[in-house]
């Protein structure tokens, strides 16, 4: 599995040699430092652990810019750990075998691919069951006080609770979500950017995860 961080820039679309439009996701991936690797018999799993998002030495305390620096890598603000990662189809001379402080960039993936995409999705507030469940309404004629309410619940004097896990009103969206199947429709090396046909979970200027899927 190739995995990569990335940040979404927003949605476009292509125009492919037979005149097929394509709608994409436009996504900044990499380059991703390998920051830390994860082996069996040291720490129980396996994983490799990347960094993403240049910033300021300021940002970070000692200990993050002393983990940094054992990789040689700048200041980056986020670290993420991909559970049977490996890093296939890099720069030239590769392998196979993953390195602390390799670069992970957009050529380890390949267009056409499949590849899942993890992010935060776009928050909207506190919203009602018609809209966060799609709850179908009430009567809207002859004095009706039920028209959008979202109805009994079940509960009486036994067993005299909510039941946890009832679709009631509350915050909707702003969680982690993961979009599967995914296709690369393009890739641009030279600009890192990963195009990806669709949309992708959360909002501009939003961290995803890109690793293959299958």
């Amino acid at each position: 599995m190739s995995a990569i961080l990335g940040k979404k820039l927003g949605m476009t679309q292509i125009f492919r040699e037979d005149g097929e439009v394509v709608p994409v996701t436009v996504i900044e991936a990499g380059p991703c430092p390998v920051t830390a690797i994860r082996k069996p018999d040291r720490d129980g799993y396996s994983a490799i652990q990347l960094a993403f998002d240049q910033v300021k030495e300021s940002r970070l305390s000692k200990a993050e810019l002393g983990h940094l620096k054992k990789s040689d890598a700048e200041p980056m603000r986020l670290l993420v750990e991909f559970r049977d990662a490996t890093i296939d189809g890099g720069e030239e001379g590769d392998d196979g075998e993953v390195s602390l402080g390799q670069q992970v960039t957009v050529k380890n993936f390949e267009a056409g691919q499949k590849v899942k995409v993890a992010g935060i999705t776009i928050g909207k507030g506190f919203q009602g069951t018609v809209k966060r469940h799609n709850f179908g309404r009430g009567p809207v004629s002859h004095g009706s006080h039920n028209v959008r309410a979202p109805g009994s619940i079940g509960a009486s004097a036994y067993p005299a609770r909510v039941f946890k896990g009832m679709r009631l009103p509350g915050q909707m969206g702003n969680r982690r979500a993961t979009q599967k199947g995914l296709e690369i429709a393009d890739i641009d090396a030279e600009r890192n950017l990963l195009l990806i046909k669709g949309s992708v979970p959360g909002s501009r200027n939003s961290i995803v995860e890109i690793r293959t899927d299958g």
